[in-house]
């Protein structure tokens, strides 16, 4: 973002990598409780599904995005919240973390303090399709023009609080509707969209 002429300027960046958001989120815009509670979610789990599980729910449809992206970025909140899975569930993916206190230390992941930062190791480790997960780094990097689709899966649950998936925005984020997928089982509906370029 640059000022020219006392009018903000949004400046989008050439890439190689293509930034998509995969995430559920209650009908009131909450992707967490306050203290970072998916039990709301994971309630939703169809029978013979794990309800520790949250991302395999057959509307979700976890199981046919995650082949198609090479890279995660993520927040130090969401790493933590990783790490309490007990086995780490990205086995052959790139792992970016961002955060300004996290310690290097663990070889699955490289550390970036800044969305600047993440963009350009991104860059230069040729990443094609970036999964964009938590709601801070989701935020940050749509107010960076980072992100390209996004695909929401909203249950049918209002938990009042917590952590909002959209923040404020500087400015109007454009959608263009890619496709809607709805069940009857549980009234989750997964709907995809593409960012339009500003």
């Amino acid at each position: 973002m640059s000022v020219v002429d006392g009018r903000i300027v949004l400046m989008t960046r050439e890439r190689s990598w293509h930034g998509c958001v995969f995430i559920g989120v209650s009908l009131d815009g909450y992707i967490a409780k306050p203290d970072g509670d998916l039990g709301w979610l994971t309630e939703l789990e169809p029978r013979g599904h794990a309800a520790d599980a949250p991302r395999r729910h057959p509307a979700l449809d976890w199981d046919s995005f995650f082949p198609t992206i090479d890279t995660l970025v993520m927040g130090r909140t969401t790493y933590d919240t990783v790490l309490g899975f007990g086995e780490w569930p990205f086995d052959g993916k790139r792992v970016v973390v961002l955060s300004t206190t996290l310690e290097a230390g663990d070889d699955r992941i490289t550390v970036a303090g800044s969305v600047d930062e993440a963009a350009a190791l991104l860059d230069e480790a040729g990443a094609g399709r970036v999964y964009i997960d938590g709601g801070r780094t989701i935020q940050a990097f749509l107010g960076a023009g980072l992100v390209d689709e996004i695909t929401v899966s909203v249950a049918p649950v209002l938990i009042g609080s917590g952590a909002r998936l959209f923040g404020d925005l500087d400015a109007d984020v454009r959608l263009r509707l890619r496709g809607t997928h709805a069940t009857r089982e549980d009234g989750l509906v997964r709907i995809t969209y593409d960012v339009l370029p500003r």
